[in-house]
């Protein structure tokens, strides 16, 4: 099987390193931005070879019983992100002191905050994908603006324009936001925006654009709570 790495979309770079990555303990992490003037297949093909990643499946769960850890390769346009889970290998030697742990310091990719959190009590950790703090800010600041300058209809239509994918965390923040556009309205004495001004529900996409199996997308009730 041909190895992928180039996400079709920015959502399904997120589907795939929350969903395919991160669930399975691929917690350590280099992320990077390939310039302008550079091609980022030649990119691409340097990290496969030196980490030597287009192998089976089969390869990688022989190589897991030895002890050795799993990396994995992801780039969306000019960003890209190399994870790996514990065990050895020389991932850990080339990279050094540029890998990050997403369970102290999530993923920033465009306004989401990618990482893993703990399962309330303790225990096994869960991918978690939310809005950055300054996107959610920024966010509030722009609707606080429009709230009273524009239709319920045309709140609802700009609310749901939104580019990032409703995960949990994701709703509960612009929830938040919807909380501020009806306590702007409410001042002003207009109408409030409905509970369905918000998408509620996440349609997962093929990570790849492929069109057979889907390999590698799973509810977010199978495996991740994010």
């Amino acid at each position: 099987m041909t190895y992928r790495y180039v996400a079709a979309s920015a959502a399904g770079f997120v589907q795939q390193l929350a969903v395919g990555y991160i669930t399975h303990g691929y917690y350590f992490y280099v992320a990077g931005q390939i310039p302008e003037t550079k091609d980022p297949a030649r990119t691409d093909a340097k990290v496969i070879a030196r980490y030597k990643l287009d192998i089976s499946k089969w390869t990688r769960v022989r190589q897991k019983r030895a002890g050795q850890a799993g990396v994995q390769y992801l780039r969306f346009d000019r960003f890209f992100v190399i994870v790996a889970t514990h065990g050895q290998h020389l991932f850990f030697a080339e990279e050094g002191e540029q890998i990050r742990d997403l369970r102290k310091q999530p993923l920033h990719f465009m306004g989401y905050s990618i990482g893993c959190r703990p399962s309330r009590g303790g225990g096994r950790y869960h991918a978690s994908v939310r809005l950055h703090r300054e996107t959610v800010a920024q966010l509030k600041a722009r609707f606080s603006c429009l709230a009273v300058h524009r239709s319920v209809e045309e709140l609802r239509r700009h609310l749901r324009a939104l580019p990032y994918e409703p995960y949990a965390p994701v709703r509960d923040q612009l929830r938040g936001v919807q909380r501020e556009i009806n306590r702007r309205r409410k001042t002003a004495g207009l109408e409030l925006l409905p509970w369905d001004a918000l998408r509620r529900r996440r349609a997962p996409v093929k990570p790849f654009g492929e069109t057979t199996d889907g390999e590698g997308v799973l509810s977010d009730k199978e495996r991740v709570r994010v």
